[in-house]
């Protein structure tokens, strides 16, 4: 399946064929989907193809060699049709964890990369893609120095929010603390479920809203639940007053790439944030928001927020500044042009 149409022959523009994991897969839509158009502005032809099974196994052991099987016999048909293309663009590897395909895929080819994936299998896949690459992007500066391990050639182009989509509102008349994402990472925002309560008690108008694909276990809170959906986002952000991104501090953790924040600062909400990897780097470029680590850093960051309005929007408006001139896809795609004319 592609997002592009197949440009006429003799087209002098660089053409570019990108495998990515899936129609849903949230880095294939912005590393890679949501850049079509802008690229298209600038000479750059981008298709992108992805297998109907999707690069991501299922639940059940049972189904997954068929799903295997089927993922790469999937992906032969665009495999090939790759090979007219003058850059192939990995969005990581082809299958999950898994080495497969990727070196029959036509050179130069840059590997793409927004998540810690090297903690996987040993990294085995991680240094077998390294290999394979002429060129490395990765998200942040620290997944930058673990595949600088395995090749020099690694470059930083941070996920780019798109801040034509996401743009400030005013703030809803009832205070919100709010949390968009997927339920595989439910379970940071219970980790400061203490300090939730705590804000609600001093707080009592206050809700604590969830966009999510599956409503979280937050017994004894306010809870206002929004279904997560590609469409649904740009009103959730804006019916919030505060955007929270706790984590843990580890090596996935770190390996994240700060999607959640950038979409508070696109929307021009304040955040309360795990200073943790690249969140940690978007706090020290302006006064965006707050760093919270314990339960009560927590619950005190919030509680200042919401007793100060005007500072609060200060910060949200800080933070929207630094997405337009940092973090926008206006101001990310001409870097990603330019790494692919590099290759070219």
């Amino acid at each position: 399946m592609t997002v592009t149409e197949t440009m006429p022959a003799g087209d002098a523009r660089l053409h570019v064929a990108a495998f990515t994991g899936g129609a849903a897969v949230a880095s294939a839509r912005l590393r890679v989907r949501q850049y079509v158009a802008p690229l298209a502005d600038l000479g750059i032809v981008l298709r992108e193809s992805w297998p109907a099974l999707s690069a991501f196994p299922p639940h059940s052991r049972a189904l997954r060699p068929a799903w295997l099987v089927g993922t790469l016999m999937q992906r032969l048909p665009s495999l090939a049709a790759s090979w007219s293309a003058d850059i192939v663009l990995l969005q990581r590897e082809m299958v999950s964890t898994l080495a497969t395909l990727e070196g029959w895929t036509r050179r130069p080819r840059l590997v793409d990369i927004d998540d810690a994936v090297h903690v996987h299998r040993g990294g085995r896949a991680a240094r077998r893609l390294a290999g394979l690459a002429d060129l490395v992007v990765v998200g942040n500066a620290w997944l930058a120095e673990v595949w600088r391990q395995w090749t020099r050639s690694v470059e930083i182009l941070p996920t780019a929010v798109d801040t034509v989509r996401y743009r400030p509102a005013p703030p809803p008349l009832r205070p919100s603390i709010g949390w968009i994402g997927s339920a595989v990472n439910l379970r940071y925002l219970q980790a400061i479920a203490p300090a939730l309560q705590r804000v609600v008690r001093d707080f009592p108008d206050t809700e604590i809203a969830v966009c999510c694909d599956r409503p979280p276990d937050l017994p004894g809170l306010p809870l206002r639940w929004v279904p997560w959906s590609e469409q649904a986002e740009v009103a959730f952000l804006a019916s919030i007053s505060i955007g929270v991104m706790p984590l843990a501090d580890g090596p996935w953790e770190r390996g994240k790439c700060s999607y959640k924040m950038l979409q508070y600062m696109a929307a021009g909400r304040p955040c309360v944030v795990s200073p943790v990897g690249m969140n940690d780097q978007l706090l020290s470029e302006a006064e965006l928001g707050l760093a919270a680590t314990t339960l009560d850093e927590w619950s005190d960051a919030l509680a200042s927020l919401l007793a100060d309005r005007d500072g609060a929007q200060a910060l949200g408006a800080a933070g929207r500044r630094l997405a337009e001139e940092r973090y926008s896809v206006a101001a990310l795609a001409p870097r990603l042009a330019e790494l692919l004319r590099f290759l070219a």
